[in-house]
């Protein structure tokens, strides 16, 4: 029996070892806007092995998997001492979510999970389920790490073991390791979820991206990114929401939208990332878009272009939760290099390369959706035209 442990105790670090410190290329091709690469930046497989197995012989001679991942999706991420550290959402095998740190030198390869996980603690109502941390490093100087915090309807009727009420739970941090629970966010909608804090004060208050709903699904009435001001993160309470980018019919946020990550602050605005959901025959396909909002007024947009930005290709349309696209984390570097972290399929994690310049060259020049075909095809033939007459005196050159 030693024999055999032994052999699959070493296939068992080599296979992991592989996985962490292979190094990754962007693909051929593109849009212009941003790179794809080769390989998820996260996945089951970069979990470490001593999270999973009991390495003890006498415990586990046959080294059998005693606690088993799921899935690696949904990060936040943020930049300190130099390397990127995405705050990734970690799916057991139980389908309980916890949160835990990997942490890369590029942010483009070789990611790997700190020794544990974050121990989130716990209010006088415990979370049932935690999932989906947007993490904000904020001018007051703390890190502050907001997510959705799932508990059992109450109301639910006798036998239905399924409906949820998702509140926004906040968190605060100095070093992404020892969090200090603060009270879940108090507005006046019945469930909450996808809400993310502004960096900076907005008129000495904080400033919050919120998704007011109905129902832990169907948004109803509500739906939209919206806007709220607190006093305090020790006690947020938000009396008023605004919605600042709703959703849309036959577009590609038509059923529901939210915010994705803390907007980036550039020259000429406040770079937001968002996820749209539409129906399809197949189900709901999620999908990430950008737009512009105001300096002085984050709650204003100012441009909005058609359409999505990053969309499913490839194995990125298969997984748990098929044809799906989320964002939750982006860091825009010293350099200028932007990097947007994204989750396929709510199965593995992704990242796609671009500048700020970029972004902002694709925010404020590409045309908004006008919402009819007509239009749309109209837009699209005064570029054709204007295309072709450029050809014509090329090839006349």
């Amino acid at each position: 029996m030693g024999e055999y442990f032994d052999r699959r105790l070493s296939e068992l670090f080599n296979d992991y070892t592989t996985i962490v410190e292979r190094r990754n290329e962007p693909q051929k091709g593109g849009n212009g806007i941003y790179e794809r690469f080769i390989y998820p930046v996260l996945t089951r497989e970069h979990i470490p092995v001593f999270w999973k197995y009991d390495l003890d012989e006498k415990t586990n001679p046959m080294l059998m998997e005693r606690q088993g991942v799921n899935c690696v999706l949904n990060s936040g991420a943020i930049e300190l001492n130099g390397k990127i550290h995405l705050v990734a959402r970690v799916e057991g095998n139980d389908r309980k979510s916890f949160f835990a740190v990997a942490q890369s030198d590029n942010g483009i390869d070789q990611f790997k999970f700190w020794d544990y996980p974050i121990v989130m603690p716990e209010t006088d109502d415990p979370d049932v389920n935690v999932y989906d941390m947007r993490v904000t490093k904020h001018e007051d100087g703390w890190l502050y790490g907001l997510f959705c915090t799932e508990r059992k309807d109450p109301e639910a009727p006798a036998g239905d073991t399924s409906s949820a009420v998702a509140a926004c739970g906040i968190a605060r941090t100095k070093d992404l390791e020892t969090w200090e629970r603060l009270p879940d966010l108090k507005t006046r909608s019945p469930q909450q979820r996808n809400v993310v804090l502004h960096p900076e004060f907005v008129n000495g208050k904080y400033g919050l991206y919120t998704r007011p709903q109905d129902g832990f699904i169907e948004t109803g009435k509500g739906g939209g990114i919206a806007w709220g001001l607190t006093d305090s993160m020790e006690n947020a309470c938000i009396d008023e929401e605004i919605l600042m980018d709703c959703k849309e019919y036959h577009t590609i946020k038509e059923v529901k939208n939210g915010q994705g990550p803390a907007p980036i602050k550039t020259k000429k605005g406040w770079l937001h990332f968002a996820h749209g959901v539409r129906n399809t025959a197949a189900g709901l396909r999620y999908v990430v878009y950008a737009f512009l909002s105001d300096l002085e007024h984050p709650e204003v947009v100012t441009h909005r272009p058609g359409g999505f930005l990053i969309a499913p290709e490839g194995e990125e349309r298969i997984g748990d939760v098929s044809n799906v696209i989320f964002c939750n984390g982006a860091v825009a570097r010293e350099s200028g290099e932007l990097l947007i972290y994204y989750a396929s399929s709510d199965t593995r994690m992704h990242v796609a390369r671009t500048t700020v310049d970029k972004m902002l060259d694709y925010v404020l020049n590409t045309p908004e959706d006008p919402l009819k075909s007509y239009d749309c095809v109209q837009i699209r033939r005064k570029m054709i035209e204007k295309n072709l007459e450029l050809i014509k005196t090329k090839v006349k050159l």
